[in-house]
């Protein structure tokens, strides 16, 4: 994990990543972020994360737009994190994957 990124970090965000850490499963975090974003917001978040993972796996631009939706400055900004980001995807799409196989 690179370090944490000056612009965002601060009491009120840790805070906010606190409260995220306490959920318990996928309900809880629907109630949550229902609560916390719009929904316009968390389907741009739920877009961003699909277009990481199709990424990931080495999609190309044509498919990811073509599945997503997602316009190619999105698949461009995912794919600038993916590549030089904080490893924030790459680190809870493995997870995800992991947690998957497991079950």
């Amino acid at each position: 994990m690179t370090e944490m990124n000056p612009k965002i970090k601060n009491e009120n965000t840790d805070e906010l990543f606190k409260a995220i850490l306490t959920l318990k499963n996928i309900d809880e975090c629907y109630a949550f972020f229902d609560d916390l974003c719009t929904v316009p917001e968390i389907k741009a978040m739920a877009q961003r994360y699909a277009v990481a993972k199709m990424l990931n796996d080495g999609e190309i631009y044509n498919r990811i737009v073509d599945k997503t939706g997602a316009s190619t400055a999105t698949i461009s900004r995912v794919n600038r994190a993916l590549n030089y980001g904080s490893d924030g995807y790459v680190l809870t799409i493995n997870r995800v994957r992991d947690e998957g196989e497991n079950n």
